[in-house]
């Protein structure tokens, strides 16, 4: 894979490149594309989204080690994990804009104050912590908004 088009996929179309909060960025575009592009999922829909953000997961962990020889650890260049992050945030929620939005909001929360155990994970070498990382924050914020549907329905 060229330098080119390996960078163009973890910085998501050089979203990664925008000089400030760049993930931030790439989070709102994902929630964004979300709200617009995905239907409602069905229960067999958010079980195939899941495995596709496994094996993207997979898939991107060895071109994210690679991405990081150039690009540096954890560059803030590198923002594919902010997607598969925020997918695994609605996975199984209903398909709303207060959802879109909840999630946007939660997810960034947990990946910049990286609570316990993400902050730990992110240090996992070759790819793995960058993409971990997010993948917990996007589970932390599925179970709250899980929580807050489930308690709070009027809210949704």
């Amino acid at each position: 894979m060229s330098k080119f088009i390996r960078n163009l996929l973890v910085s998501v179309f050089f979203l990664g490149y925008f000089p400030v909060a760049s993930g931030t960025l790439t989070s709102a575009v994902t929630a964004v594309l979300y709200y617009f592009l995905l239907p409602e999922l069905t229960q067999i829909g958010n079980l195939i989204l899941l495995t596709i953000i496994i094996l993207l997961s997979l898939i991107f962990i060895p071109i994210i080690k690679n991405a990081e020889k150039d690009l540096g650890k954890d560059s803030r260049k590198i923002v594919i994990d902010e997607v598969l992050g925020y997918c695994v945030a609605i996975l199984f929620l209903p398909h709303s804009l207060i959802i879109a939005i909840y999630a946007f909001v939660l997810f960034r929360i947990f990946d910049i104050a990286k609570p316990s155990p993400i902050y730990q994970i992110q240090k996992l070498p070759h790819g793995w912590g960058v993409i971990a990382d997010d993948i917990i924050a996007g589970i932390y914020t599925n179970i709250v908004l899980q929580i807050l549907f489930i308690g709070f329905p009027k809210f949704f």
